[in-house]
């Protein structure tokens, strides 16, 4: 599997897709630090949110063969501004979360990764498991 990095406020699924795609039984916990794993660097979300803790997620992402930016489906705004991609030197995937969410709006959250200017984008759900196999692939998919 190709090491991403997933990228996203607070509660946008980060922990809980990265143990879904580990196989684990989703269980919640607030990541407090950089989970640097064999193929997935789970970080928490105050490092998204905050410009001081910011430059820690670049030098992460130098690890990384791709960056996911997560977005949940029921988020009221995006933290990624226009055309934020062009920053990253790697391949920058769009991940929406929370699908299966009453309040979902995925079209909203797509466009807000396509403005960020993700090219890929992977709707998902990491309880139902809707598209975890597609993104699963992608991430195993040899170039």
């Amino acid at each position: 599997m190709k090491k991403i990095i997933f990228i996203g406020r607070v509660g946008a699924g980060k922990t809980t897709l990265t143990q879904r795609l580990r196989g684990e039984d989703i269980s919640y916990y607030k990541t407090q630090y950089i989970h640097y794993g064999d193929s997935i660097i789970d970080t928490p979300g105050e490092y998204t949110e905050r410009a001081s803790l910011a430059g820690a997620l670049a030098l992460y992402a130098y690890e990384a063969d791709i960056v996911g930016f997560l977005v949940s489906a029921d988020d009221s705004y995006s933290i990624f501004g226009p055309n934020i991609t062009c920053m990253v030197n790697r391949e920058v995937i769009g991940i929406i979360t929370g699908i299966d969410k009453p309040r979902a709006n995925v079209a909203k959250a797509e466009n807000w990764l396509r403005l960020a200017g993700c090219k890929k984008i992977f709707p998902i759900s990491s309880y139902t498991d809707e598209g975890i196999r597609e993104l699963a692939d992608y991430l195993n998919k040899e170039d």
